[in-house]
């Protein structure tokens, strides 16, 4: 079929006049040629691994056991089959007609799982075969539990192929259902085994996800094969694709944000993504997020893919543990240096791994072979950006390329054969790749004989990461005991006192003497990797000793620098602030906490605010304490305020952040502008009261006691408004004040003063005040106004007539009627 397709191309070519060297031109390089472009460093090579047409469209690859490379080939890419589009925004989101069933009795799709393998060890694929095809968008795949995961949206599946022939042992069991597939450039993906056991996915930027009552676009989730838990495991983040753990366990996602290089996502976080287009944080109380990993010289297009870590036996020193990512604007493959900053992490550029020389070379994936070669996955086409989807794609090629040292040879490999004291063994291995399928394959096996070895390895001493690969593989064979847990949270190597820290954050519920113990670690640790886990821990642990970990890092006062503790301290004590709020004020009112600058400067702000957005008696207690504590009440008095709005964007039992939410609490609070004001209790007005009479023209003041609808406020702030014998700045503020809180009151002398007012600087506060309080039978003064106004302040105007439905129905009806 591919040849007839050629020979009819190349009639038609010649018909029109163009040679076949042209031809080959205007399609790109070969794949043989485009491997001899490519510029790498001294004392390497590229060699051509797989090319079209056996591979074509390769967006996800990975190893299994047998050190065979399984493609997945993204050919039904950019439209699922048998679906019919509904609706397109203007950032390519499409709704479709329905939700497709999975496979089999789903719409067969074009998108297939190729296994490639080089029976020849000559470093090129020479068999091919296929695993499953007839997939509708699967964007990821990874090998364990007796079978194959894969991802197709919106479905998380399970292969199971227990004797390893290659061929499915039946139907897929459906393990997720609900990621998102309206953009098919953006779909969950990057499939990746933690080193905890758990299965770890991105999904990218313009999808939304519905999944067992969880919403979110962008993030980190994970789903674990033998307990079935699913979660979000951070939210934010760019359209990411590719994920990996460096040696440490900590998590890395590929993004498009660049000059960002990654995301290093921390259990917990929320990270900045863009808010116009994808929505708020699901966590209206998150005040805060943390932003992607910015690299120093910064090389290539804004586009990372695929980002792996090298630890592999056959590169020089200088690539050890740096990240490997495509870089799919420039077209090429780049290496990073990863370096400490406080608990997390900064980038910055280290050199040219690959240099295409190809502008239709289009990274997709890295991944690190069992001999230490890297293998890229090149999507190529002449475009790289995501087209129209109805643009017309070109399927045809796609390669896969090896990145060695010179006349490396590639290394035959099985380890599924092998005996658990030579899988334990590998554990040990200064190849990554060994290492991860040796305890990928003891978790599969979960043999309870292993146990006891593995703890012994845990205690010897070692310089390596074997102390912490056989933690993670105890605890991912089910071997983690309450009392092994407590005394290992004395161990002296900090990363396995944080890794165990947050398996018992996993439990959700802690023994007494595990929550004791971090407590005391919380009180004592010196290691702030440890001190950012428990953070993350306390947050997900009973109310009892996640507010007492969260206590003593504050009062210690060490992290208040640090890129992230702060933040973590904060998401913590949000989650149980409300629930268990009389605990949390009786810890935080203490003198040492009190007193430390982080409690001052990241905390207690956000703390006033989380209780004034609930808006309770109890809740408006805790602010009415903490304003009479407060030796300045300034800063606390602007957080009262924020929070306040936020009841106004808060929907009552209705998660926040999603897209429908924003656009709902905005409708909500138009319908609700008659009834604008707070209510608050009696101690917090008083409170509030008491400052103004030491203050009585404070601005924050008379605002907050507006808005809470107190009318002594309420007179004086009108009679500075309106009042000709007022100071420009009382009017001014005054003005302000009257149009935040949508004073009705005040509704007839703000379109009065508009009308005679000749000003500039007022001109504006008024019009704001009108179009905040006006009603429909205000239109004809509004038309008026408009009528009679100088040109350059008609455009202002006609703003506030086009924002109200009644305004807007009047003008036009004007202008047909040409007045």
């Amino acid at each position: 079929m591919i040849l007839h397709t050629l020979i009819a191309r190349k009639r038609i070519l010649v018909g029109l006049g163009l040679t076949i060297s042209s031809w080959a031109l205007a399609q790109g390089y070969g794949p043989e040629v485009a491997a001899s472009k490519m510029t790498v460093p001294e004392g390497f090579e590229v060699k051509l691994f797989a090319s079209e047409p056996e591979i074509r469209q390769p967006v996800a690859m990975e190893f299994d056991h047998r050190g065979r490379l399984w493609v997945i080939q993204y050919l039904q890419y950019p439209n699922p089959a048998g679906l019919e589009r509904v609706e397109v925004d203007r950032w390519s989101r499409t709704t479709y007609d329905r939700v497709p069933e999975p496979p089999p009795k789903g719409p067969r799709g074009a998108d297939r799982i190729t296994i490639c393998e080089d029976t020849d060890g000559d470093g090129v694929a020479d068999s091919f075969k296929d695993f499953v095809d007839g997939l509708n968008l699967a964007s990821g795949l990874a090998f364990g539990h007796g079978g194959v995961f894969v991802l197709q949206v919106p479905y998380l599946l399970f292969y199971p192929d227990k004797n390893h022939d290659d061929i499915p042992d039946s139907d897929p069991e459906v393990c997720l259902t609900g990621f998102g597939m309206q953009d098919a450039h953006s779909v969950a993906n990057s499939l990746t085994f933690g080193p905890d056991g758990w299965l770890y996915g991105n999904q990218g930027s313009t999808v939304t996800a519905h999944i067992r009552g969880i919403e979110f676009q962008q993030g980190v989730w994970r789903y674990h094969p033998v307990t079935k838990e699913f979660e979000l495991f951070c939210e934010g983040g760019g359209n990411m694709w590719g994920l990996d753990f460096n040696e440490w366990g900590d998590l890395f996602s590929s993004t498009n944000v660049g000059p960002a290089l990654c995301l290093h996502g921390v259990q917990g976080g929320y990270y900045w993504k863009s808010f116009g287009k994808h929505g708020d944080l699901h966590n209206p109380y998150a005040y805060g997020y943390f932003d992607h990993m910015k690299e120093a010289n910064y090389v290539g297009g804004h586009v990372t893919v695929g980002g792996s870590f090298y630890r592999g036996p056959s590169f020089p020193e200088e690539y050890i543990g740096k990240y490997i990512g495509g870089n799919l604007l420039s077209h090429d493959v780049y290496w990073h240096v990863i370096e400490s900053d406080g608990s997390t992490y900064q980038a910055r550029h280290g050199g040219e791994l690959a240099v295409s020389n190809d502008a239709w070379c289009a990274p997709t994936d890295v991944t690190i072979g069992p001999d230490g070669a890297v293998y890229f996955s090149d999507w190529n086409d002449q475009r790289t950006a995501h087209p129209d989807p109805d643009a017309d794609w070109d399927r045809t090629n796609g390669r896969v390329y090896r990145i060695q040292v010179k006349d490396a040879a590639p290394v035959p490999v099985d380890l599924s054969e092998k005996s658990n004291n030579e899988l334990i063994d590998l554990l040990g291995s200064q190849n990554q790749w060994m290492v991860r399928h040796a305890r990928s394959i003891l978790t599969e096996r979960r043999d309870p004989s292993i146990q006891s070895t593995l703890k012994e390895m845990i205690g010897r001493p070692s310089d390596s990461n074997t102390q912490l690969e056989a933690l993670w593989t105890l605890y991912s064979c089910g071997g983690m005991t309450d009392d092994l847990a407590d005394s290992l949270l004395l161990h002296l190597k900090p990363e396995v006192r944080r890794w165990v820290v947050h398996f018992l954050g996993d439990a959700r519920e802690v023994p007494q003497s595990s929550g004791e113990r971090l407590v005391q670690m919380a009180r004592t640790e010196a290691d702030v990797r440890v001190r950012s886990q428990l953070a993350s821990t306390a947050k997900r642990i009973q109310s009892e000793f996640g507010l007492r970990i969260v206590k003593e890092i504050v009062a210690r006062d060490e992290d208040g620098g640090d890129p992230h503790v702060p933040l973590l301290i904060w998401w913590a004590l949000e989650a149980h602030s409300v629930s268990s709020q009389h605990l949390a004020m009786e810890l935080l009112t203490q003198e040492d906490v009190w007193n430390s600058s982080l409690f001052q400067k990241e905390i207690l702000p956000r703390l006033m605010r989380r209780y004034a957005a609930e808006g309770t008696e109890e809740t408006d207690e805790a602010c009415f304490a903490l304003l009479n504590r407060a030796d300045d009440p300034t800063p606390l008095l602007e957080s009262l305020g924020e929070g306040w709005g936020d009841r106004g964007r808060k929907i009552r039992g209705m998660e926040g952040g999603s897209l429908f939410t924003s656009y709902a609490a905005s409708n909500l609070e138009a319908v609700n502008e008659e009834d604008s004001s707070i209510r608050i209790s009696g101690d917090l007005r008083n409170e509030l009261k008491t400052l103004l009479e030491a203050d009585p023209k404070n601005p924050q003041l008379l605002t907050l006691l507006c808005k809470a609808g107190d009318p002594d406020s309420l007179n004086r702030v009108r009679e500075w408004a309106f009042d000709s014998d007022s100071t420009d700045d009382h009017r001014k503020v005054s003005l302000k004040i009257l149009s935040e809180v949508q004073d009705s009151e005040s509704r007839e002398q703000f379109l009065s003063q508009l009308s005679t007012e000749t000003s500039p600087e007022f001109f504006e506060p008024l019009l704001e005040g009108v179009r905040r309080t006006a009603r429909d039978e205000d239109a004809g003064a509004l038309l008026t106004l408009y009528r009679e106004a100088p040109v350059d302040r008609q455009s202002k105007i006609l703003e506030v007539i086009l924002s109200k439905e009644a305004f807007a129905l009047a003008f036009l009806k004007k202008v047909e009627a040409g007045e």
